[in-house]
């Protein structure tokens, strides 16, 4: 096993920390390690050293892309969270679909992953205004800074085993038969999500809020100061009486934050 020394670590943990605002702890030595370990070898490195001066001079953005694809943790399922779906679906929907005028819904999937979420999100969306007897735009952004779970999210094929916790009628409505193992998302979910990289650390470029945000799971890995950034962000670019949505296992102190606490994880912009 290659050693990494606290000089190299640290410029690996700076760098995430300066740019994506990733907090990685004295405790993911041995992850940073596990996981690089394999790219010193095929690129013919003697030391991280080496990796992060070929990540910060490599023009074309490959060697940062490998670097985002190896170290963020992208673990996710459909139907995580179950609850802040049924939410969504029962109360969330009904909210706007009394208040956007314009009947233009914009609802962002941030940190989305392999697109699971987002895909969940989009069937909800269908169902609910598939016979509602106008148009609306329910075209739903979803973005990460890992172009590796963009790329599966965007092939939308997942194991056969992997939508057994969907609907039985999402399930024969939404996903095609690829072979015995694999299912792939229909063209018409498929099409109601857009994919972009994105680094939640950047300034925004919207041009127009967002009635919802879902951000579940990603800022646990930010520290405290980033977090709190970010939520400042994310609560201007949310319009009023829109909501936010994280991770159980992630908090917001009610006294630092313009949100307003709904629910376990679900806050609102009053």
């Amino acid at each position: 096993m290659t050693d990494i020394s606290d000089q190299e670590f640290q410029l690996i943990a700076d760098f995430l920390k300066t740019h994506y605002g990733i907090h990685l702890g004295q405790e993911k030595r041995a992850l940073v390690v596990g996981r690089l370990e394999n790219v010193l070898k095929q690129r013919n490195l003697n030391s991280f050293s080496e990796l992060y001066r070929e990540v910060i001079s490599d023009k074309s953005g490959q060697a940062l892309a490998m670097l985002l694809n190896r170290l963020t943790t992208n673990h996710t399922y459909f139907m995580r969270e179950v609850r802040h779906f049924e939410f969504f679906k029962a109360t969330v929907l009904p909210y706007l679909a009394a208040a956007v005028a314009d009947r233009d819904l914009r609802i962002w999937s941030a940190g989305c992953s392999s697109g699971e979420e987002p895909y969940t999100l989009a069937m909800i969306l269908n169902d609910y205004f598939r016979g509602s007897g106008q148009p609306w735009d329910t075209k739903l952004l979803a973005t990460d800074i890992s172009t590796e779970v963009l790329e599966k999210a965007v092939q939308g094929i997942y194991p056969t085993e992997s939508i057994a916790a969907l609907p039985p009628s999402w399930q024969s409505a939404y996903f095609r038969r690829l072979d015995d193992e694999r299912r792939v998302v229909a063209d018409t979910i498929k099409n109601a999500v857009i994919y972009r990289v994105f680094n939640l650390k950047e300034a925004f470029p919207f041009k127009k809020k967002f009635h919802t945000i879902f951000c579940r799971n990603v800022m646990i890995y930010f520290g405290a100061a980033e977090r709190a950034a970010l939520l400042d962000k994310f609560y201007e670019y949310t319009e009023p009486g829109g909501y936010l949505f994280i991770g159980h296992s992630e908090s917001i102190n009610r006294s630092q934050t313009k949100y307003r606490y709904i629910m376990p994880a679900v806050y609102r912009k009053e």
